[in-house]
């Protein structure tokens, strides 16, 4: 549990990526496995059936992700800043804020779903028949969904820490953990649906236990301490405002994948019935392996722009921007040619090539695959503004690509295209978007003085 000497200020900014990078990535890598993984064994141990009722529950995971996002992201941004400041009591502080509030508030919500389990699914859409599974699987992952989120807010400060690795290895266990407890449940010990969903708990329980661990210890320079002790209640107030407000735009990205899966679910539902939800709900478990390696160059880059934006160096922060763009295109490049190439044997990792629903995925997966580089420059434009504190123009972003675009894509497209035009509608959000966000990028003054800086940077 070692941390390692970062300067974010001084170091060739290529190097200092690669530090965090590559352990981020791999953690997160594990943790899009742990998500695929779930939903190979559902597929083929349970059914269609069981795969879209997990995939109508999903949106209240993804909540709670985002509202760990949001706290992890926007408490980074200000611990950044304030190390860079030479403020590390303020950065503890803010740290503390963000995990004990994000938690308290997530086990509050937790409650709320398990007392009214029906009202909640009905929310999601869910259907009658789908209902009883939907119900099993919201009750094996609900309990423990706080923990998953801990897991994902405190990855955020132990590699600010100067610790990638050990958040690399947290995501990593969580996810061995649920791989192995995944064939065990659904397989040898047949324990259905709700096993699928107490593996994933279990393993994010473990991981969120282990940066629980590293982050109580005194001796590290981000350790969690008594918020109460250290700010009057007025103080935690515009404290987590603060936190809130520049990590909003992280939150709006979560729930807009909700929003799509939620969309989607009944677009699909009402044009190809549950083998249509069957078949968008394997490219929901494949679209995390591009939103989670956006992400991880997003997470990588934004402690390094952020503290650069404390000391006002903005010739490292529109370099750091740079190298972050290059590398999200270029990997969403690669993933979206293997997704085309092999969008029939993608489908045949989740249900059998006999379902209906393998040969709604294989059409549609060329399709759908086109959404990943505009994805990819949205996400890290939208870090790059969060991360100077430009939380308007970020949410903007998150808006039109999440919400706006999308909602108008998924209502319009269908009725163009058909079925073809459901599996275009998220791409067609996205490009919009990119073009706008290029257009904001190129007006905006900290590009433009980035641009400028006449330094000779590495």
């Amino acid at each position: 549990m070692s941390s390692i000497s970062i300067d974010y200020g001084k170091e060739p900014i290529g190097k200092l990526f690669g530090k965090l990078f590559f352990p981020t990535v791999a953690g997160m890598m594990f943790s899009v496995l742990l998500i695929i993984t779930d939903g190979i064994f559902v597929g083929h141990g349970l059914g269609s059936d069981a795969l879209a009722a997990v995939n109508i529950v999903a949106p209240a995971w993804t909540f709670a992700t985002g509202i760990a996002l949001m706290f992890g992201m926007g408490g980074s941004i200000i611990s950044s800043i304030s190390l860079s400041q030479g403020h590390e009591e303020k950065a503890r502080i803010y740290m503390s804020v963000s995990l004990i509030i994000s938690t308290l508030f997530l086990l509050l919500c937790s409650a709320v779903i398990l007392i009214f389990p029906y009202t909640s699914l009905k929310l999601l859409g869910c259907s009658e028949e789908l209902m009883p599974l939907a119900h099993l699987y919201l009750l094996g992952f609900i309990p423990f969904s706080a923990s998953n989120a801990f897991l994902v807010s405190s990855s955020f400060f132990v590699r600010l820490d100067g610790a990638p690795k050990f958040a690399m290895l947290c995501s990593i266990t969580a996810a061995i953990i649920n791989l192995v407890l995944d064939y065990l449940f659904i397989f040898p010990l047949q324990y259905g649906i709700m096993g699928a969903a107490i593996a994933t708990s279990i393993g994010s329980l473990v991981g969120a236990s282990m940066t629980a661990v590293y982050l109580l210890n005194k001796k590290r320079k981000l350790h969690i301490c008594s918020i109460f002790l250290k700010k009057t209640s007025t103080g935690i107030a515009s404290t987590v405002r603060r936190i809130c407000v520049l990590g909003f735009p992280s939150f709006l990205g979560e729930l807009a994948i909700s929003f799509m899966m939620f969309s989607g679910n009944i677009v699909f539902i009402n044009h190809l019935g549950k083998d249509g939800v069957a078949a968008f709900s394997i490219s929901c478990y494949f679209f995390p392996i591009i939103f989670m390696l956006d992400n991880a160059i997003a997470q990588s880059v934004q402690p390094i722009i952020s503290y650069n934006h404390g000391i006002g160096n903005v010739g490292r922060i529109f370099s750091s921007t740079r190298l972050a763009l290059t590398a999200a295109i270029f990997c969403s490049l690669i993933i979206s040619g293997i997704t085309c190439i092999y969008s029939y044997d993608i489908s045949s990792l989740f249900v059998s090539s006999e379902s209906p629903a393998h040969a709604i995925a294989t059409a549609g997966f060329p399709l759908y695959a086109l959404c990943f580089i505009p994805c990819a420059v949205n996400i890290i434009a939208i870090t790059h503004f969060q991360s100077i504190e430009k939380s308007k123009t970020a949410m903007l972003i998150t808006l039109m690509r999440g919400f706006i675009f999308l909602g108008l894509a998924f209502w319009l497209m269908p009725q163009i295209l058909g079925v073809d035009g459901i599996w275009l509608a998220v791409p067609a959000g996205e490009v919009i978007t990119c073009v706008i966000t290029v257009i904001i990028a190129l007006c905006s003054p900290s590009i433009r003085q980035g641009k400028s800086a006449k330094q000779n940077l590495p």
